[in-house]
């Protein structure tokens, strides 16, 4: 059931080729960066749209409004997967950019809740949403009309520069907050210098556009839209195609889901570890993080040449695997080298809180006990807990000491707990790890890099050779960006929680290790072996 148009297409020559990866990763890594930026910026956007008594409500409503813009790429991806089927892959991410553009620059002019109220964070999500929309429409666009142009023997090669080009976004979010820093005061930065990173996406935004407005429609689609063979409803033709069902199925869970969660987890959940619980300065982990990113970006593309010669499933299979091997190792090793003095408190003074009724909801704005308050403190300052719920004195034990609770107050609560923490050893000052410990912290990170390039670098060439051309942009969109969306989306915020409720700064690592653990099974059942071919129906 292969279209006869799709396969007598125009051959690109070199130099079209070179302008269709330039602008097509040029536009990917400026409306990644786009919806990265949030996430660069999360501490003063908790600040500025979010504020709460309770530091980590706000931390976490900041990771739900992240997850918010995710939730709504799926729906992005059916509309614009229906756009890009029926009118054309060139002109639908053109829609894509513009409205990511527009929607980013409008964060950066809300004003704050402070000076607003409550519209401000119910504007902020509006914005998030639109950036949802746009992304759902703006990967399957990019990364087809690469692998449409492509020669099916360096298709994977082409389009790892646009897995590649995901990695530049978040590389560029980080420039682009270092060089802020950099010009504007700190004071001044905190308070206003945050909003100039998401006006100049205006900027990326123009030369996004004139880049591919200077493109050509993708021969694939020329080809079948002369021929009359385009679909007549992408989307409901997406689950009614013969062997589509499975196909989805596997993308989601097997592709995306694997993939998702761990770039996500080396990434942000990396950025998040390490300049909140390990208290490493912010600047230090930005610098951290620009350097392995980019250093990363070439493993992408390494990837995808290699997956033209060994097929589209190993690199997956063996990045999966590994993943589930190292994840925990490679964070408790970050750790040690990010805040020695953290672990070793920990682990020669561990803290026991005591009492009945203790625990913790970190969506409260104010917890109803004070073993609870207390837990929420603990979990402000990245210090793991143990529980005895069932002491009837309300107590905290730390080491040898013990700090009586029942008759604190809010005002000096923490500062107690605090100050009987540091007598014991811990330290909560600002973390500048020595040269070598932060080599060790980017090897760390590498690795990551490494294993989520793994599992990555080929996906948009697989993607686009999974499912049949007529249909190709809403097939790949709607189950990448529903794994994406939901599986990647809302990890920083299930994971956030995760720890939030154990006292565990490792525990949220588990919901990464159990999805990657699913989406392995479904990879080694529902990848197709051997070297990479175009789409084929599959045998009756």
């Amino acid at each position: 059931m292969t279209t006869a148009a799709a396969n007598t297409v125009h051959e690109p020559s070199k130099k079209e080729i070179r302008l269709v990866i330039a602008a097509s990763s040029a536009g990917t890594i400026f409306e990644w960066y786009d919806f990265f930026i949030y996430g660069t910026l999360a501490s003063l956007i908790g600040a500025a749209f979010f504020p709460s008594g309770n530091e980590t409500l706000q931390t976490l409503l900041v990771w739900a409004g992240f997850a918010v813009g995710f939730g709504f790429r799926p729906l992005g991806a059916i509309l614009f997967g229906f756009l890009g089927d029926r009118l054309g892959r060139k002109y639908t991410f053109l829609v894509t950019v513009t409205l990511m553009g527009i929607a980013t620059a409008g964060v950066g002019l809300i004003p704050t809740a402070a000076t607003i109220g409550i519209a401000a964070p119910i504007i902020v999500l509006l914005f998030r949403i639109l950036q949802g929309l746009a992304l759902g429409g703006e990967y399957g666009g990019a990364a087809i009309y690469v692998a449409e142009h492509a020669p099916p023997e360096k298709r994977g090669f082409y389009t790892s520069f646009i897995q590649a080009s995901v990695v530049g976004g978040f590389v560029l979010s980080i420039i682009v907050v270092l060089a802020c820093r950099a010009i504007i005061p700190p004071e001044e930065f905190a308070a206003w210098g945050w909003r100039v990173p998401f006006l100049l996406s205006l900027i990326l935004l123009a030369i996004s556009l004139w880049m591919r407005f200077k493109l050509s429609e993708s021969p694939v689609f020329k080809a079948m839209k002369e021929a009359g063979e385009t679909a007549g409803n992408p989307f409901v033709e997406s689950f009614t195609y013969p062997g589509n069902k499975k196909r989805i199925f596997v993308a989601l869970f097997g592709i995306t889901g694997v993939l998702t969660t761990i770039w996500y987890t080396a990434f942000f959940s990396g950025l998040s570890f390490l300049r909140g619980p390990m208290r490493v300065d912010e600047q230090v982990v930005e610098f951290i993080m620009l350097l392995a990113g980019a250093i990363a970006m070439g493993f992408y593309l390494v990837v995808g040449r290699w997956s033209d010669r060994v097929g589209r499933k190993k690199p997956i299979i063996i990045g999966a695997l590994a993943t589930l091997l190292l994840i925990f190792p490679l964070f408790w090793a970050m750790g040690s080298l990010a805040n020695p003095g953290l672990q070793r408190s920990a682990e020669e003074a561990p803290v026991v809180v005591s009492g009945a009724d203790c625990s913790f909801d970190p969506f409260a704005e104010e917890q109803a006990t004070a073993c609870g308050r207390v837990l929420q403190d603990l979990t402000a300052l990245g210090v793991p807990y143990d529980l005895d719920g069932g002491a009837q004195q309300q107590a905290v034990s730390i080491g040898t000491a013990s700090v009586d609770y029942s008759g604190l107050t809010a005002s000096n609560r923490r500062a107690e707990i605090q100050s009987a923490l540091e007598d014991q050893g811990y330290d909560f000052s600002v973390q500048t790890p020595p040269l070598m410990n932060l080599i060790g912290i980017v090897a760390m990170l590498l690795v990551f890099g490494a294993l989520s390039a793994l599992t990555y670098g080929s996906v948009a060439a697989l993607l686009s050779e999974m499912f049949p051309p007529k249909i190709r942009y809403s097939s790949l969109s709607i189950p990448y960006h529903i794994g994406a969306g939901y599986l990647g989306g809302f990890l920083p915020l299930i994971a956030g929680y995760i720890v939030a409720r154990t006292g565990d700064v490792y525990a949220g690592l588990w919901y990464t290790w159990v999805v990657v653990a699913f989406g392995l099974v479904v990879a080694w059942w529902g990848i197709p072996n051997g070297p990479p071919r175009d789409f084929q129906d599959d045998p009756a």
